[in-house]
């Protein structure tokens, strides 16, 4: 079983700390060289016209103190992964208060999608950063394009791509489409709020979901093998579930 996470916008910046050491995050010898490109560019954007560089990173005009903040990601405080990240997901899936035995599970089947790094485990120390994979780079372009092949041959070279593995894919967006897996057997989990028989898509609440899914799964000692087992561990957990064409939908009443 493999969790494939998205990052989140809302991180909590490491007080102290060495600074990342990309040679020790997950990956290295496929990941490291896109890794510098993409923090190079970063730097550039500090020299540039600031209008430009917020237009660049897709960031608001309030946010524009966080161009220059990009520029010293290698001199900045890093810390776990797990950690750094505090959006919505990260909040349900809580992993501070898991169990021994889920942790252990975390660390070695939880991959953390970004636009910066490319694929994190949780236990990588990076710094606070601001790169969403919408931002057009300099150089660089679009980021999901520039991050797909990279991504595809680290997972292939460490076997996670393969025929009986199941990735349940949390992500979304641009993270979902930067890769799928050739073999493995892919299941995406959706949210709907549902009332009066009419069913919505939801976008906000789609996080805590896939947060709390992703917790039921990693707390769970002998893991979902495939969708259905999925479906009904997290049937067991209190959500009502379906299954349709590759998507594990949870619907909660409106």
């Amino acid at each position: 079983m493999i969790l494939f996470l998205p990052p989140s916008e809302g991180k909590t910046e490491p007080a102290q700390g060495d600074p990342v050491e990309l040679d020790s995050l997950a990956f290295p010898d496929t990941l490291g060289e896109v890794r510098r490109t993409v923090l190079s560019a970063l730097a550039e954007i500090a020299t540039t016209d600031r209008e430009e560089a917020i237009r660049m990173l897709g960031i608001s005009a309030g946010q524009a103190g966080d161009v220059d903040r990009n520029a010293d990601l290698v001199e900045a405080p890093a810390g776990p992964a797990i950690e750094v990240y505090s959006g919505v997901l990260y909040d349900r899936l809580d992993y501070s208060t898991m169990s021994v035995g889920a942790k252990k599970r975390a660390d070695s089947s939880l991959l953390i999608a970004s636009a910066l790094w490319g694929v994190l485990r949780p236990t990588d120390r990076i710094p606070w950063y601001r790169c969403a994979m919408k931002a057009k780079l300099p150089g660089v372009g679009g980021l999901a394009a520039l991050w797909r092949p990279a991504v595809r041959e680290a997972l292939e070279s460490a076997d996670i791509d393969r025929e009986g593995e199941l990735v349940i894919d949390l992500r979304s967006g641009a993270y979902s489409a930067a890769w799928k897996p050739k073999a493995a057997e892919l299941v995406s989990v959706r949210a709907f709020t549902e009332k009066d028989g009419k069913r919505k898509p939801v976008s906000h609440m789609a996080k805590a979901v896939r947060g709390e899914v992703a917790r039921i799964a990693l707390e769970e000692s002998d893991p979902p093998s495939d969708p259905a087992g999925l479906a009904e561990l997290v049937e067991g957990g209190g959500h009502r579930v379906e299954l349709a064409d590759g998507f594990l939908d949870v619907i909660e009443s409106a």
